[in-house]
C-alpha cells in the first residue's frame, strides 16, 4: 500500500496559485488532505491594505478563494480564526520595533509563530486530525541517511526560492512539514494550475509581506524631531521616527547636492541620521535570536554565504558563534544598508545554516 494513503496532510490554503497546487499535488500522490485557511483579521478587511499580499492576505476575499479550491479538490475545509494570535505575535511585534528605530520581519514572524505554530495547535485541539502540514512554499526539507535532523534546502526555481522566510523554523516544525513545490519552477505550477482547471491560476503572484504596510496600524501620535546628519547638524525633521528605515531615500524633504540616505533611526534621541550612498556600506554585523538548522553550534569561523534581505543574492562573508543566542559575520566586501531587525540568513551551497535577526 502506498505509504502516502496512510497518511493526513493539512494544507495551509491561502486563495493563491502555490497552496492551490501544493494541495491538488499532494492529494494526487495519495495523501488524504484537507484544507486549513488563517483568518487574520477582526472582521472582513484588512486594515493595512493587501496590494503586497503575502502575510497580510487572510481575509473575507482569499477565504472565498480558499474555500472555493478546496471544494474544486474535494478535500474537507477549515478556516481558523487567529487574529488575536497574530496581533500579538505580528502585529503588536511590528509596533515595538518600529517605535524602537528598528525595521521588523512579520513574515517571518508569521512564518515561526503562527502558519508553523499557532496555525497547527490551534486546528488540532479543535478536533482537526492530522499527521504533517504543507504549504506552497517554494523550499525543500531534507533529511540525510544517519543524521537525526532536519534540513531546509533553496526551492530548484532560484527565483521563486523562499527558504530565507522559513529559517527560523525549528527541527519539530521542518520534521511534519511537506513543501510539494520545492522541486517545481513557477511555469510549471501555473501550468498545473491551469490543467486542473483551478480558478488561481492566473492569479497574480503574492508579494511577500512588506512591513511598511503596516505602519499605518501603529497608531502613535506624531512625534516630531530632527533630521540630522552624522556631525548632528539639523537639516531637516520628522513626525515619527517609525516613518524611516536604513537605506530609505524617498520622503526624507531636504534637499542636497547628492541624494540623501538614512543611515541610523536613532530611538534614544527620537532623531534619524542621514548621509550619502558611501557611509551606507559596512564590513559586518552581529545578530541575535540565533536559530540554527543544519547544526547545533558553529564552533569555528565559518565561511558562508548570507542574506540580509529577501530580494538580494546572498553575499560572502565569515560567520562567527559569539554565544548561544548571537553570531557576528565579516563580508568579504561591505555590504550596504544593513538594517536592524532585519533577518540576516546564513546559507552553505543551498543549505540554509541557520539565521538571527540584525542588531
Amino acid at each position: 500500500m502506498n505509504r502516502a494513503a496512510k497518511m493526513k496532510v493539512a494544507v495551509g490554503l491561502s486563495g493563491g496559485v502555490d497552496s492551490s497546487v501544493a494541495a491538488a499535488l499532494l492529494k494526487e500522490k495519495g495523501y488524504e488532505v484537507i484544507g486549513l485557511f488563517m483568518k487574520l483579521w477582526e472582521g472582513d478587511g484588512n486594515p493595512a491594505g493587501g496590494e503586497h499580499g503575502g502575510c497580510s492576505a487572510g481575509g473575507a476575499d482569499d477565504l472565498v478563494i480558499a474555500r472555493s479550491i478546496a471544494e474544486k479538490l474535494a478535500i474537507p475545509f477549515y478556516a481558523v480564526d487567529l487574529a488575536g494570535e497574530y496581533r500579538t505575535a505580528v502585529l503588536d511585534y511590528c509596533k515595538r520595533e518600529y517605535l524602537a528605530g528598528r525595521t521588523p520581519n512579520p513574515c517571518i514572524r508569521c512564518n515561526q509563530q503562527v502558519k508553523f505554530g499557532s496555525l497547527i495547535t490551534r486546528a488540532r485541539q479543535s478536533g482537526i486530525d492530522f499527521d504533517l502540514f504543507a504549504t506552497g512554499h517554494y523550499a525543500r526539507v531534507d533529511r540525510r541517511e544517519g543524521e537525526n535532523r532536519f534540513f531546509l534546502k533553496k526551492g530548484r526555481d532560484v527565483r521563486k526560492d523562499q527558504s530565507y522566510w522559513l529559517a527560523f523554523l525549528g527541527q519539530q516544525q521542518l520534521g511534519m512539514t511537506l513543501f510539494p513545490l520545492g522541486e517545481q519552477v513557477k511555469t510549471e505550477v501555473r501550468a498545473q494550475a491551469k490543467s486542473l482547471g483551478l480558478s488561481t491560476c492566473d492569479k497574480p503572484d503574492s508579494q511577500d509581506f512588506f512591513a511598511g504596510d503596516y505602519k499605518k496600524l501603529i497608531d502613535a501620535s506624531p512625534r516630531p524631531g530632527p533630521i540630522v546628519d552624522q556631525s548632528g547638524s539639523v537639516l531637516g525633521s520628522h513626525n515619527g521616527i517609525w516613518s524611516y528605515t536604513i537605506g530609505q531615500r524617498k520622503g526624507l524633504g531636504i534637499a542636497a547636492k547628492e541624494p540623501l540616505y538614512v543611515l541610523d533611526v536613532d530611538a534614544a534621541n527620537n532623531a534619524v541620521v542621514v548621509g550619502f550612498a558611501p557611509e551606507l556600506n559596512h564590513g559586518g554585523l552581529v545578530a541575535s535570536g540565533l536559530n540554527l538548522i543544519a547544526c547545533d553550534f558553529i564552533d569555528r569561523p565559518r565561511e558562508v554565504a548570507v542574506k540580509i534581505r529577501s530580494t538580494q543574492k546572498a553575499f560572502p562573508g565569515v560567520l562567527t558563534q559569539l554565544d548561544h543566542e548571537t553570531a557576528a559575520v565579516r563580508f568579504t566586501q561591505p555590504q550596504s544598508a544593513i538594517t536592524p531587525g532585519q533577518a540576516a540568513v546564513f546559507y552553505d551551497g543551498d543549505c540554509v545554516l541557520g539565521g538571527a535577526i540584525i542588531e
